[in-house]
């Protein structure tokens, strides 16, 4: 394949599959002001890393992957430098914000922000609708490992739900 088709290609599946960029950057920015850097720096990875995807795997379920390795990585680097960011606009990728969530959503989000990488990545592949097996491949656990720890975030998730709950209730009786 030339440079050309190449890059059309990479292109074309980006823009059926841009919502993952979205998801893992809101996922894994605590401020949203760093979305966009974090957005820009997985869809740098993921045209430096094209290459190398053979085509085993889904492209979605790649791209999870190098999505959430860049996200990871992103927060514990000490070096992050905006000179090292490489402007997205003339680049051919066009990213749409979008619309603000309903108030569950974000209470949603807020509780999963508190979870650790890799339980903030499963449930998000998790409530994205894969399968324990994709989970797996994604993310390098094994199939037990990924229900146990689906079945322990939710629990976890429940929990967070009914406290914000009862704390609601009681501040709206005083």
């Amino acid at each position: 394949m030339t440079a050309p088709e190449t890059h059309d290609r990479f292109l074309a599946l980006l823009g059926e599959h841009k919502g993952i960029v979205y998801k893992v950057a809101s996922v894994y920015c605590r401020r949203p002001e760093d979305r966009p850097d974090l957005e820009q720096e997985i869809m740098i990875q993921l045209f430096r890393s094209f290459g190398n995807f053979d085509g085993r795997s889904r492209f979605s379920t790649w791209m999870y992957r190098v999505a959430m390795n860049v996200a990871i990585s992103f927060y514990r680097s000490d070096r992050r430098s905006i000179g090292h960011m490489v402007p997205i606009e003339g680049s051919g990728i066009e990213l749409v914000a979008a619309a603000e969530p309903p108030p569950e959503i974000r209470q949603l989000r807020v509780f999963i922000s508190q979870l650790d990488e890799l339980n903030r990545a499963l449930i998000l592949l998790y409530l994205e609708g894969h399968s324990q097996d994709e989970m797996a491949e994604i993310t390098g656990l094994t199939v037990t490992n990924v229900a146990t720890k689906i079945s322990r975030i939710k629990e976890k998730l429940r929990r967070a739900f009914a406290t914000a709950d009862e704390q609601e209730n009681d501040h709206g009786t005083r």
